[in-house]
């Protein structure tokens, strides 16, 4: 591989980790300083704030009039366990897996609940299972969005309308981002640390009618811990989709995730969130095509992520390295990188195929995106000199 001369742009934020992801154009801790610290969060002031949370949430993401939206412990993975551990069982369940945190669900519903009636539909990195032979008479447990491999669902024309079970979605890292079909969905989990650069510690569960009705008709064979308990005597525990927490918030955070979204209805609400998204996914699009040295890890375009983009390094001095070389040089192209202060986190996840994945988020300028492709580049051919 010829040498490449260092660039001389640097990203103005070289921030493109896929969570926490990079903050919102033009932050400052500045927009906390009224956040109201040293408060109870279940006094007037604090509930306040939690629910103005819910509100705006609720109304940028369009979910409709009748589902619930509440703030719950432990991020993105608190909200997909609370609804897994309190809504399975009732039915047989199929669980997609595709890439790593798919297969963690997988794992959680097949060895910790250990359901007998459970189906584990998996596919491999870059790719997604058979859609069309999901059982929509089981609970059907996916992500939308598989922030590890960059693949998501195309739409969501494959569930049916008159589904008999539950479609339970993780969408961490697909709400803001991209147009999620609320009537195909029961149960929608994600945390503001992804598409709207939120701090991390709080999920947000989203519960359609149907999912409030299985909640009030069926209890788990098993013990529910109290953080995941949502009814009370049959029926649901309202107050934690008004504000009512089931255990303490920082109200730091959520100081923090109204900066967000207050960011997001400034440039146009879902509509301009998604756009930016698209954008940024166009931009690094170009830059494959041009760049031999680099593809998508999703191969078929049609479900290739806007915000967790994953790429391989098809470089043909990086093909001839075994496993263990690819992830040597992906450490060192990464650790080049950081060290140059132009990206930071670039690399895949740890249990993906070694290459790159680069956050395109709303929250990401594609200025910046354009100012890192030579690095890139760069980095590639000065750790070429050492592997190829």
């Amino acid at each position: 591989m010829n040498a490449i001369a260092k660039p001389t742009t640097r990203p103005a934020n070289p921030n493109f980790s896929s969570g926490p992801c990079a903050k919102r154009p033009g932050y400052s801790l500045e927009a906390l300083k009224d956040a109201p610290l040293g408060r109870s969060h279940r006094a007037k002031v604090g509930k306040a704030r939690l629910k103005e949370v819910i509100d705006r949430s609720k109304a940028i993401l369009g979910v409709p009039e009748g589902y619930l939206l509440g703030i719950v412990p432990a991020s993105d993975t608190g909200a997909v366990e609370m609804a897994l551990w309190s809504l399975l069982g009732a039915r047989p369940v199929d669980v997609l897996a595709w890439e790593s945190f798919g297969s963690g669900w997988a794992t959680d519903i097949v060895k910790q609940l250990k359901l007998k009636d459970a189906r584990v539909m998996e596919a491999g990195y870059g790719e997604i299972p058979d859609l069309a032979k999901v059982d929509f008479s089981h609970d059907v447990v996916f992500t939308w969005n598989g922030t590890t491999s960059g693949v998501c669902v195309p739409n969501g024309d494959w569930i049916p309308a008159d589904r008999e079970g539950l479609a339970i979605c993780d969408a961490t890292s697909a709400a803001f981002a991209m147009d999620l079909p609320w009537d195909k969905l029961d149960v929608v989990t994600y945390s503001w640390q992804k598409v709207l650069g939120g701090e991390g510690a709080h999920g947000v569960l989203v519960l359609s009618p149907r999912a409030v009705a299985r909640l009030e008709s069926y209890v788990p064979a098993w013990p529910m811990p109290k953080i995941f308990r949502m009814t009370k005597g049959g029926k649901l525990i309202g107050g934690i989709f008004e504000g009512e927490t089931i255990n303490t918030p920082s109200m730091l955070v959520v100081e923090d995730a109204l900066d967000g979204l207050k960011w997001a209805e400034s440039i146009g609400g879902l509509k301009g969130l998604i756009g930016r998204s698209q954008e940024n996914l166009k931009a690094i699009s170009a830059w494959v095509d041009a760049c031999a040295d680099v593809a998508f890890l999703a191969a078929n375009p049609a479900i290739r992520s806007s915000t967790s983009v994953c790429l391989k390094i098809v470089a043909p001095w990086f093909a001839k390295l075994d496993d263990a070389g690819q992830q040597k040089a992906q450490k060192a192209i990464v650790g080049l990188l950081d060290k140059e202060g132009v990206a930071y986190d670039l690399g895949a996840y740890r249990d993906a195929p070694a290459g790159l994945r680069i956050w395109a988020g709303a929250t990401v300028e594609t200025a910046d995106l354009k100012a890192v492709f030579p690095w890139i580049e760069w980095a590639l051919a000065e750790v070429a000199k050492d592997f190829g």
